[in-house]
């Protein structure tokens, strides 16, 4: 059997509020053919967003060009937890595709990085909850009524989950409704889901978003015809990567799990990672396909 893919596209996003580079800021981690069809890595360290937007457009389109299929994978939820778009009050169906709506229509990100993530968790928190829940997590000087530094109470039975279904299968992935410090994968949420939805709209049924638009199960290459990207959440935690002497861990990152990816390809055993793991309930995967989404392995 050949590959589902030709390409593996690992990106590791950032949620930087002024350009950056090295360590904590946005690594593209490519691995696809050379001219001699071997498979040859390469990197990309853009210091703002919209140049790695730029960027992975210009390798999207090299790829199309030569009819290559690739993965893309992203660092940071594509789904919120169960139950969010109807707390937003969003009608719209599938809810996952109205919470990437209402996030576009919020989020602001300028070509230098500053953004208004923080005004962005506090207006959703204002129309949820009236007060500083569920995100949490700024710089003291970005405080507000609904957005404070630390987070102000637990999750109780009556609220939106902490996590997904997912952030719990991966055994240590962050909460997305953490916006800053370390591990704050909500921060990254807010401006990368805008950045995918652009990607979705200008390239159409030729990139298909998993699960949401694949369904949660196994894909083989019949139910991929005509695709060119799909995209999906990858944690790359899951796979404790060990770097290079002196290598940027993230950097590190991106390149193992594009690695891993391509090895279980070559092996016929990634199209079964797409599918739940085994014994997962019913109700587990309708979330992971209408809201939450899921992480590539998690689980496995």
């Amino acid at each position: 059997m050949p590959r589902l893919f030709s390409a593996y596209v690992i990106v590791d996003w950032s949620a930087a509020a002024k350009p950056t580079a090295g360590a904590d800021s946005v690594w593209i981690g490519v691995l696809k053919r050379d001219v001699r069809f071997r498979m040859a890595f390469e990197s990309y360290n853009p210091p703002t967003r919209a140049e790695a937007e730029t960027r992975l457009t210009a390798i999207f389109d090299d790829l199309a060009k030569r009819s290559e299929r690739a993965l893309l994978g992203f660092d940071f939820p594509l789904g919120f937890p169960r139950g969010f778009a109807s707390a937003l009050k969003l009608t719209a169906e599938p809810p996952w595709r109205a919470a990437w709506d209402q996030l576009d229509r919020m989020v602001k990100d300028k070509a230098d990085n500053t953004n208004n993530r923080f005004g962005v968790g506090s207006e959703i928190n204002r129309r949820m909850t009236g007060g500083p829940f569920p995100f949490w997590g700024c710089p003291p000087k970005d405080t507000l009524t609904t957005l404070q530094p630390k987070r102000s109470r637990v999750h109780g039975p009556d609220d939106l989950p902490e996590f997904r279904h997912a952030d719990l299968a991966a055994k240590g992935a962050a909460s997305i409704w953490k916006l800053y410090y370390n591990g704050s994968v909500g921060g990254q949420a807010l401006l990368g889901i805008p950045f995918v939805r652009r990607m979705k709209l200008a390239r159409g049924e030729a990139m298909r978003v998993w699960p949401f638009e694949t369904g949660f199960k196994p894909l083989t290459e019949a139910d991929l015809a005509g695709v060119r990207i799909v995209t999906a959440e990858v944690y790359p935690s899951l796979l404790k990567p060990e770097g290079a002497p002196g290598e940027v861990k993230d950097l590190t990152q991106v390149r193992t799990t594009a690695e891993h990816f391509a090895r279980l390809d070559e092996a016929n055993k990634l199209g079964l990672l797409f599918g739940p793991p085994k014994g997962t309930a019913t109700d587990v995967v309708l979330d992971a396909e209408r809201e939450e989404g899921w992480i590539l392995g998690a689980g496995a």
